[in-house]
């Protein structure tokens, strides 16, 4: 399938910006299918196909987007970043909303023998992938912004660098420094599989 015009859809997005909401249902068509691969590579790289449906993910993650106010799109490459944010969102938090309902919710705690305790949730990783992500922001928030991009995200490095307007390499640089600090925060000896993207 060839990717629709990028000129298009950032004459879209800034008649969205500028408050036609018919702007919105033209872009819809255009990226839908773009989201739909990125969400779903996410979910099955993440293997949290339990937690969330590939459709409940893009369907949640467009209710977000359509709230976002007061955004000035710049082009293509931007609403998708936007877009990635919101998957990260998105699958955070209902790994963690699966995770409460799991522990019982709101009901009153009972006690029970600590030897049975439950086998860690597959969901863990993905929590922990967000807070690892939010440490490496306060140290280098380029580089967290550049997994972000790349791995909940789906952009190359053409557009992440686009987006962050700095040059292929230092995305490149900084995606390699980022994976190897990753793994050293989640304390692994590889780097956490950020979607298998080169």
């Amino acid at each position: 399938m060839t990717e629709p015009p990028s000129l298009d859809i950032t004459a879209l997005l800034n008649a969205w910006s500028d408050g036609d909401r018919a702007a919105l249902d033209h872009l819809l068509p255009l990226v839908y299918v773009e989201l739909r691969r990125v969400a779903r590579r996410r979910m099955r790289t993440a293997r949290h196909g339990d937690v969330l449906q590939t459709t409940a993910l893009i369907h949640e993650a467009y209710i977000r987007l359509i709230d976002v106010n007061r955004v000035r799109w710049q082009n293509r490459a931007h609403f998708f970043a936007v877009s990635a944010k919101l998957m990260r969102q998105v699958l955070v938090d209902a790994v963690r909303t699966s995770s409460a309902r799991k522990r019982g919710g709101g009901l009153p705690r009972v006690a029970f023998d600590e030897a049975v305790v439950p086998a860690p949730e597959r969901g863990t990783e993905l929590v922990a992938l967000d807070a690892a992500l939010d440490a490496l922001a306060q140290v280098d928030r380029r580089k967290s912004q550049v997994v972000e991009l790349r791995y909940f995200g789906g952009l190359s490095v053409e557009e992440t660098a686009e987006v962050l307007k700095v040059s292929e390499q230092t995305v490149t640089r900084d995606w390699r420094m980022a994976k190897l600090w990753l793994a050293r925060e989640l304390g692994r000896n590889t780097s956490p599989d950020p979607g298998e993207v080169a």
